[in-house]
């Protein structure tokens, strides 16, 4: 399933897949037991940051899954959805009864890839589909993995191919579930997508609505309007949300130096960064550093 690539200045696993011998290359499907018994506990429950995506759902029982240093609970029938570069770390998986499936990005297909919005850093994470839509993924998935466990049955490469089709209905159909209203979820508003992906270009060079308002041709309260309908909070939060992820991803990942990490990011100075990162989670960057690796704080 997976390989360690340790570095000698990274203290969090980077995880890339590693498909079984004689399977497809970019696509597995397990369940969670097969998941413990393949990996020691102490593995798993460190925090990692693989280089390909984790779809979990919930048959049975009860997970809290932290994904970029946020925790989840999930509950039979709801999926967890875990992006390339995000931060995860699992919990006590003794009473939980699921499936994972792990596949590569470039497994799908350019227009699933598009329509299925994989890429998207911004996607939730935690998804509670309504009962028609849990009854789909549910055929979707045990389809899926019928398939994935009839090796031999068809040549490798329609086995393949037909692995790619099944997992495309299923990524489709989670990332356009049916909101709580009957209808599906609204696509969100084009002032938003453009602000938001202009902040995940340059938000370690500037933290200014404005800047962003200008570069875009909106007014900035346009921007926070816009924002606030889709994302549930205003654009300067929104901006410092993702500079204090990216703050935190580099504190976990990595040894460098408070200077080092508030240069990467677009800070005057490591005092700069300290207080803002201080005002933002209630910890100083080193604390938080200690905190996310087990470490007692200095």
């Amino acid at each position: 399933m997976v390989k360690n690539r340790h570095d000698l200045d990274r203290s969090i696993p980077e995880i890339s897949f590693a498909a079984p011998a004689g399977t497809p290359a970019g696509v597995e499907v397990l369940s969670l037991a097969d998941l413990c018994h393949r990996v020691p506990g102490e593995r798993l429950t460190v925090p990692q940051r693989p280089d390909f995506h984790h779809l979990i759902t919930l048959a049975d029982g009860m997970l809290r899954h932290t994904v970029d240093f946020t925790a989840y609970a999930l509950e039979p029938g709801s999926w967890l959805w875990v992006r390339p570069g995000q931060v995860q770390q699992w919990g006590d998986l003794t009473h939980a009864e699921g499936t994972l499936i792990l596949f590569r990005q470039d497994f799908l297909d350019p227009a699933t890839t598009a329509g299925a919005r994989t890429e998207d850093p911004h996607a939730p994470i935690l998804r509670r589909p309504l009962p028609d839509d849990e009854a789909a993924l549910r055929l979707a998935a045990d389809h899926l993995t019928a398939e994935f466990h009839a090796l031999g049955h068809l040549p490798l490469e329609i086995h393949t191919s037909a692995l790619r089709h099944l997992l495309a209905v299923l990524v489709l159909r989670l990332a356009h579930l049916t909101a709580s209203s009957g209808d599906p979820a609204p696509e969100p508003d084009a002032a938003y997508l453009r602000f938001r992906d202009a902040v995940e270009k340059d938000f370690a060079r500037t933290r200014r609505v404005e800047d962003y308002a200008d570069a875009l041709g909106y007014s900035a309260r346009t921007l926070s309007r816009a924002t606030l309908a889709t994302a549930g909070l205003g654009a300067k939060e929104f901006i410092d949300r993702r500079v204090v992820l990216e703050a935190k991803r580099l504190l976990a990942h990595s040894d460098g130096t408070a200077a080092r990490i508030a240069g990467r990011l677009g800070f005057s100075s490591a005092t700069h960064f300290s207080k803002y990162f201080h005002q933002r989670t209630g910890q100083s960057p080193i604390a938080f550093r200690d905190t996310v690796r087990g470490h007692t704080p200095r």
